[in-house]
């Protein structure tokens, strides 16, 4: 009886573990990584927009049939606690793929831990160059426009104003010196009379918008480039408008016509600024038609530009699984070279020379409406318009 008994209780155990074994065959995992706590104003949007994702993917058959199951981890806006999760993801977890990140320098970090662990890494949202060129690896690929792809459709816009003497603003950390670097390029190559006359860096998450203020008015400047966002975005707008910093200059600004950070300035929103965004509300495409649709009906709320992120982030990680139908991280690599697939913007591809997807952005002004701040005259950018030729990245990108 014993013997019997111990058999049956093997024969349990085994089934179970069977049973464990084929659950996990018919899932796909993706471990995705970001700044919840740090930055919710982006990455809780930018969760939503990945939750919906995973809805419709699962709800359309998932992954060749198998369900898709995302494994989300906060870094708290640390590099070292976001390669922590990084190992804990692939190791424990058996994540198929890395996805996510929102600081450039975090996306570094995990983009590194990818190439030496030899795992595939999707960067969603963190804009500095190096993470496809200087730093580029063959297991990093990255969705949202960088910082010389945004540079470049701002720059189109600035080099046609009369301002000569230039001040910039930026966080000092790798996307802000990223982001002055790229445009002062190119907006040198295209105007070469300009002169950059005054640079201001306070540390990201922490500016002290009074002397800021006070030094870019000082070297009375004509125009001006900032690169802060969030409540540093906040402070800066409140203190200019204060001490008349923006009056009568023109302000060129990355990322300030995101509702995520245009939102908060409510009617203390400057009007007249170029600026990179997403104006929800007037983007008119059968594709951001569907998107918006599914997105209210869901969360009985408006999109922000992280939900886009968030959101074709998953997309994109399920149409390079389906195609290379393996979790195999070279089959990945290859079936995402060339890659093309819809998005709420249009038709997005991965290129194979640098890994950088085609995503574009809208460029606009900010004006005020009913006592909000809002994007008005937008037009949408395409990404492969903006970015350099093959042999220049050849130049820029380090061979695998």
């Amino acid at each position: 009886m014993r013997r019997r008994h111990l058999l049956g209780a093997g024969l349990a155990i085994a089934v179970a573990g069977m049973a464990g074994s084929a659950m996990a065959q018919s899932e796909i995992k993706i471990g995705e990584i970001n700044s919840y706590s740090l930055l919710p104003a982006f990455t809780e949007p930018y969760r939503k927009g990945w939750q919906l994702a995973v809805e419709e993917i699962n709800a359309a058959g998932g992954i060749n049939g198998k369900k898709l199951v995302v494994i989300s981890k906060d870094d708290g806006g640390k590099p070292a606690d976001a390669q922590t999760a990084a190992n804990e993801l692939v190791s424990s977890e058996n994540v198929a793929m890395l996805a996510g990140t929102f600081l450039s320098n975090i996306g570094l970090a995990v983009s590194d831990f990818a190439n030496q662990k030899k795992v595939f890494f999707l960067a969603a949202e963190p804009l500095t160059d190096a993470i496809t060129w200087s730093k580029g690896n063959r297991y990093t690929f990255r969705l949202r426009p960088s910082n010389y792809m945004q540079a470049a459709m701002l720059v189109e816009e600035a080099a046609k104003l009369p301002a000569k003497r230039w001040a910039t603003i930026a966080p000092n950390y790798e996307y802000g010196q990223s982001a002055v670097a790229v445009f002062k390029k190119l907006m040198s190559e295209k105007r070469p009379d300009i002169q950059w006359v005054d640079e201001q860096w306070p540390p990201q998450g922490k500016i002290d918008a009074g002397p800021v203020v006070q030094a870019v008015a000082a070297a009375n400047p004509e125009a001006i480039l900032n690169v802060t966002f969030g409540a540093d975005l906040v402070k800066l707008v409140r203190e200019g408008n204060t001490r008349g910093l923006f009056k009568g200059r023109s302000v060129v600004s990355f990322l300030t016509g995101e509702p995520e950070y245009l939102d908060p300035l409510k009617d203390e929103t400057p009007e007249g600024w170029i600026v990179t965004g997403y104006p929800w509300y007037d983007i008119k495409t059968p594709d951001h038609d569907k998107f918006l649709k599914a997105y209210q009906a869901k969360y009985k709320d408006y999109p922000r530009l992280g939900s886009i992120v968030g959101y074709q982030t998953i997309k994109a990680a399920a149409a390079i699984l389906a195609k290379a139908n393996s979790t195999d991280p070279e089959k990945l690599i290859a079936a995402t070279e060339g890659l093309s697939m819809p998005s709420p913007f249009g038709e997005i591809t991965f290129r194979k020379i640098d890994h950088q997807s085609t995503l574009g952005a809208y460029v606009g002004k900010t004006a005020l409406k009913d006592g909000k701040g809002v994007m008005v005259n937008s037009v949408y950018r395409k990404g492969a318009d903006y970015l350099p030729s093959d042999a220049e990245v050849e130049k820029l990108r380090p061979k695998d």
